[in-house]
């Protein structure tokens, strides 16, 4: 049996820098945030081979003397407990871990300067100290980080791609500069300048309060977009001695995976699950299940009221009243999207809105009861036995494969979905039936046909291409752009064509034939947010739902067209012989019922 021994100090830092430093970013998080904790202004990244090779952090801070940096890279060691109250964290970093953590895995380099100090540099080479001696250095700190696990080979085969690595660096820095818009941020990677935010020269970046002033939507306009700020609504609510600000997304501008929801307390970046549950039951109503929100959101809560001492990479919080805070977020949010005009619902009659029941799928048996499908005899004449979805305005509704083959599903004038009578708000689709109304979401309904026939297209093999006049350019950001071109091979069985147009854009030449005119700029980012959710190593065709979904939602027919008869006869006939048409992509209903019964109690008659 092999005795209890004390452990070296390397092999317990290598330990330790496994909590700590997981990748790059992790090294990179802890960097920028000793950066700002020292008041820095300016802080300056630059990267190579996605920070595996090479990180440096740059910043004009209050700097070091000697005696302080050879401190510093001593576990546990820090500058930010002066009382060691943990209940009363005012900094982002308070372990005194980084440092030495960093220092065991890879090459470490600390050049600082105080105010009228003199320069100096410690060099850390995988926990032997190398060089400790005088170095010309302007005011303020520079960190560098090169080989990174270079001498733990176990750790640095479980680092992701070069891209991979770096797309995490960037959405860290993105993340931090959000929380400080009084500090300006550069990112370079191999020379090349990912992201700049420059700094409007406000005071008190480093006050422990975050200001939701003029600085906070110009700071998340130029990390987010123009059209994240046009798209979005102000947050600013108190209760309790709690406080919420920042900005959030209307209902209609949401994205394809959740990765767009920024959330802060404190100043300090977290993934919390309470926070990103309350932001989903505030939109709950408001959006389809695959559909999430773009959120900036700052909480601002007395530093003895969360307890940040919960992870070795402090992204988790704990709240002394967990509920108190969820109720805030959701009311928080709530109030400001109903006050832009945009409720979660509209007021309806109680006893209408308990008569609609979804509709079951047409190959159920319920649904070939002659009671609610055959019409009589007097409405034969209505529509022509053989109209199909040929007959309708080409470029929106394809034809079935036959004729025939709507006849064989709907016999002689017997229409399950009823004979179209109307529209309401360039919406919904009135159909009538022999014993009731049927009421369709033209939407839906048509986003769930375009995706069967694409689905159907694609086992055949490869999807029509339909070349554009014009090739349209898609603005990204570098890494969504890699991604999409990494696909494009892939993406062209689906047919949509596209290539590299410069670092940040993708030129689209052809999309899928099936979808009709589509809107190609949308289209390519929201499948740029669907491959940041996909594994590498699995194709397409194995995500094959997602990526038809995608491309379905974007070439349905919007709500809000005005349909012709014949369009909205066409939809109904081809729903008819659809599999899966009385649901929508997103789970929801395309159609619902309201027997005649229903509507004679309504108005008193029963």
């Amino acid at each position: 049996m092999v005795p209890i021994r004390r452990l070296p100090d390397a092999l317990v830092n290598q330990i330790a820098a496994g909590e700590v430093v997981e990748r790059p970013a992790s090294a990179l998080k802890e960097l920028v945030e000793n950066a700002l904790d020292a008041g820095a202004t300016r802080i300056a990244i630059e990267l190579s081979a996605g920070g595996v090779e090479h990180l440096s952090v740059v910043d004009n801070g209050c700097g070091m003397a000697a005696g302080e940096m050879r401190l510093a890279v001593e576990r546990h060691a820090t500058s930010k407990l002066p009382d060691g109250d943990l209940s009363a964290i005012s900094t982002l970093g308070f372990r005194g871990e980084a440092l030495p953590s960093i220092a065991s895995v890879a090459r470490l380099s600390i050049a600082s300067r105080s105010a009228g100090g003199d320069g100096w540099e410690l060099v850390i080479d995988n926990g032997r100290m190398v060089a400790d001696h005088p170095f010309a250095q302007v005011q303020g700190t520079r960190v560098s980080v090169d080989g990174l696990f270079a001498q733990v080979p176990a750790r640095r085969k479980f680092l992701k791609s070069e891209r991979s690595e770096l797309a995490a660096c960037v959405d860290v820095v993105r993340r931090l500069a959000m929380a400080r818009p009084a500090v300006a941020f550069e990112l370079r990677h191999d020379g090349r300048r990912l992201l700049g935010a420059d700094a409007p020269g406000l005071p008190g970046a480093d006050a422990p309060r975050l200001e939701f002033g003029d600085a906070l939507p110009a700071r998340l306009a130029a990390l987010l977009g123009a059209d994240f700020a046009e798209n979005a609504v102000a947050i600013d609510f108190e209760r309790e001695g709690l406080r919420l600000g920042g900005l959030a997304g209307l209902p209609t501008y949401n994205r394809g995976i959740a990765d767009h929801q920024f959330l802060f307390v404190n100043g300090r970046p977290v993934k919390d699950r309470l926070l990103v549950g309350a932001v989903r039951g505030a939109y709950q109503d408001l959006l389809a299940r695959e559909r999430h929100p773009v959120v900036a959101l700052f909480l601002d809560v007395p530093h003895d009221f969360v307890d940040v001492n919960v992870h070795p990479a402090k992204t988790e919080v704990r709240f002394r009243d967990a509920g108190l805070v969820r109720g805030m977020i959701v009311s928080g949010l709530r109030r400001a999207l109903d006050g832009a005009g945009h409720r979660a619902s509209t007021t309806v009659s109680a006893a209408a809105l308990g008569a609609f029941t979804p509709g079951p799928n047409f190959n159920s048996p319920s649904v070939n009861s002659p009671s609610f499908f055959t019409p009589p005899a007097s409405n034969r004449s209505t529509l022509p036995a053989s109209y199909g979805v040929a007959d309708a305005q080409p470029g929106y509704f394809a034809p079935l494969q036959a004729r025939g083959e709507a006849a064989a599903a709907a016999p002689e004038a017997q229409f399950p979905l009823g004979v179209a009578r109307g529209q309401v708000a360039g919406t919904y689709i009135i159909a009538e039936t022999p014993d009731g109304l049927i009421l369709v979401d033209q939407h839906a309904a048509h986003e769930r046909l375009v995706m069967e026939r694409m689905k159907r297209a694609l086992a055949g093999g490869t999807a029509a291409a339909q070349a554009l006049l014009l090739p349209q350019i898609v603005d990204l950001d570098e890494m969504a752009a890699d991604r999409v071109t990494a696909r494009a091979d892939e993406l062209a069985v689906f047919g949509l064509e596209l290539e590299r147009f410069g670092p940040r854009a993708v030129l689209v030449r052809a999309t899928p034939a099936l979808l009709g005119t589509t809107d190609a700029v949308a289209l390519v980012r929201d499948l740029a947010d669907d491959l940041q959710a996909f594994d590498a190593a699995h194709s397409l065709t194995e995500r094959l739902e997602t990526v038809v979904g995608t491309m379905a939602c974007h070439g349905s027919v919007r709500a809000g067209r005005v349909l012709s008869v014949a369009e909205m006869n066409a939809l109904l006939r081809e729903m008819e012989v659809t599999p899966h048409s009385g649901q929508c992509n997103h789970g929801r209903p395309t159609w619902v019922r309201l027997a005649k019964t229903d509507l004679e109690k309504l108005f008193g008659r029963r």
